[in-house]
């Protein structure tokens, strides 16, 4: 019913609390590619209805709605993360997040912020270098965006308040070696 009322009026509901603010902003900075995922979701029910389990495609869309960031940065960074080598992305490659761009994205994430903790982890989807606003970031990815790309599940795991300058203590190496939160990739 919730996605259905957005793709017929146009509106977001809202609740009063801080995850519809959150998503509220979210409709504000991301309007265009907000829209695409309703439709999204919307072709879905279309095709399957709704059931007790939303399938890969809608647990998918509402992850990102949820807890995606995008990144622009350089190759070695983007690789470091992918490979989860807390160390050289954190330590070695530091320097290198001056010329990186994060941009959270997913309101749930955004929300999970305001009482910052460790392990808040985000689903880091890549952005394309030439992104260099918000609404270019918008425009670029509503296009881009479709059910089967994020039903292949192309996000990084990416610990937030590791980014360096987002949090106080992030820059002593210690704050790395925590291995519930900083965790080694499954081979």
């Amino acid at each position: 019913a919730y996605e259905k009322y957005i793709f017929k009026s146009k509106q977001c509901p809202t609740r009063e609390g801080l995850h519809d603010f959150f998503n509220g902003l979210a409709w504000l900075h991301f309007p265009h590619t907000k829209a695409r995922l309703n439709q999204l979701h919307m072709a879905q029910i279309t095709r399957t209805g709704i059931a007790p389990v939303r399938g890969p495609a809608r647990d998918a869309l509402t992850l990102f709605d949820e807890n995606a960031a995008l990144l622009r940065a350089p190759d070695a960074l983007w690789q470091a993360l992918l490979a989860k080598d807390w160390a050289r992305l954190f330590g070695e490659l530091r320097p290198l997040w001056a010329q990186a761009h994060l941009v959270l994205f997913g309101h749930a994430l955004l929300e999970k912020l305001v009482y910052p903790r460790k392990p808040i982890t985000a689903h880091v989807f890549r952005a394309q270098p030439a992104t260099d606003s918000i609404a270019d970031m918008d425009a670029w990815l509503a296009t881009r965006l479709s059910a089967e790309l994020l039903a292949s599940k192309p996000f990084a795991h990416l610990p937030v308040l590791g980014v360096p300058g987002w949090w106080a203590g992030n820059d002593l190496p210690g704050f790395y070696d925590d291995a519930s939160v900083f965790r080694r990739l499954l081979q």
